[in-house]
């Protein structure tokens, strides 16, 4: 399904099943897990809090939470912009796709595990050298929220951002694993081929926490986004932190827990993607919030509707499909697919 808000005129489109047992068609009123679209509402905050003179970007991560990461050089900022060199623990955690998932779908993790289970391995990178995504960064965003706060994300997301834009269908309830009101059921689909589809709506996500466990609806999402490149959310100054890109490839930056995708007719968009197991999430604006589009999969694992959610921003801001959304994807096995298209949380193959 989705959702184009084009300043203030909005078109909505929905095909299929929200729940495969009861056949109810999915339709846009429907609540979904928006995954790493998460990172964007953990950014902002942080944002606010320089704002607010409690926080300094280019400060180290261990001055506010001494001891934590293994390296003094690894600064605030390259957590957000994903130049830690932190190890994504869940590279390992999802190695295998639905028995990783079954092994924590109710567990409930502290920062503080998600941490030690990244630091098993050493960094990638030198703090600052290079780019590579790793949810490990923003679990540390949400321990520099909670420290500085001294109140929960929960509590940070709702007040700074969830009832000021009025978000209504968008909420971080963080053990709890169903979601409540009207939603879309999620599908995981298993690595072998012809495997029954697994029913992942309920889980914790707290292996993901304050790295993707929001859970919203599109027009949410249009609302949130067109906000934030809007300035609704941080001042000037910091909105120009978020969109200090760095290259992920050659159509795609990454700001401070900001995508910008380069499209085929010269338009960039400004968003982030999202993948919780089940659901697929595309979120994304124009450069001045006036067109946004919020597009959703309730499946995941699936490299086909994959490229099915990028082709819907070339038909939202090109007015065509992309020519290369059907380009070849690694094989069956091979690199994870959420790596490729680097839209972690969550592991894909084909």
């Amino acid at each position: 399904m989705a959702r184009i808000d084009d300043n203030g005129t909005v078109h909505e489109v929905a095909e299929g099943i929200a729940d495969k047992a009861t056949g109810r068609a999915i339709d846009n009123a429907d609540l979904f897990r928006v995954g790493s679209v998460t990172k964007s509402f953990s950014a902002v905050v942080l944002l606010q809090l320089v704002d607010e003179g409690l926080l300094s970007l280019d400060t180290s991560v261990n001055t506010y939470l001494p001891g934590l990461l293994p390296d003094n050089r690894i600064t605030v900022r390259h957590v957000l912009s994903h130049r830690s060199g932190l190890y994504d623990y869940t590279n390992t955690m999802f190695a295998s796709t639905v028995p990783g998932f079954e092994a924590v779908r109710n567990k409930v993790f502290s920062y503080q595990e998600l941490v030690d289970l990244s630091l098993k391995q050493p960094l990638g990178n030198t703090p600052g050298a290079a780019y590579s995504y790793s949810n490990t960064n923003f679990v540390v965003a949400g321990m520099l929220i909670e420290r500085l706060t001294e109140k929960s994300v929960q509590s940070n997301y709702r007040t700074r951002i969830i009832e000021p834009l009025g978000l209504t269908d968008t909420s971080y309830v963080h053990p709890s694993t169903a979601i409540s009101g009207r939603h879309a059921n999620g599908y995981l689909t298993p690595d072998a081929a012809g495997a029954a589809l697994v029913d992942s709506t309920e889980q914790t996500v707290s292996w993901a926490q304050s790295a993707g466990a929001v859970i919203s609806s599109t027009k949410d999402l249009d609302t949130f986004f067109s906000a934030l490149l809007r300035g609704k959310l941080t001042s000037a100054a910091q909105l120009t932190q978020m969109q200090q890109w760095v290259t992920v490839n050659s159509t795609q930056g990454y700001g401070l827990g900001l995508r910008r995708r380069d499209l085929s007719c010269g338009v960039s968009v400004y968003g982030h993607t999202g993948t919780v197991q089940g659901y697929y999430t595309y979120a994304f604006t124009s450069k001045d919030g006036g067109r946004s589009v919020t597009a959703v999969a309730n499946t995941s694992n699936n490299v086909n509707v994959l490229n099915t959610m990028a082709r819907t921003l070339e038909s939202t801001f090109c007015g065509k499909p992309a020519a290369t959304a059907t380009k070849a994807a690694p094989a069956r096995g091979s690199a994870p697919m959420e790596r490729y298209e680097d839209i972690a949380p969550g592991v894909a193959r084909d």
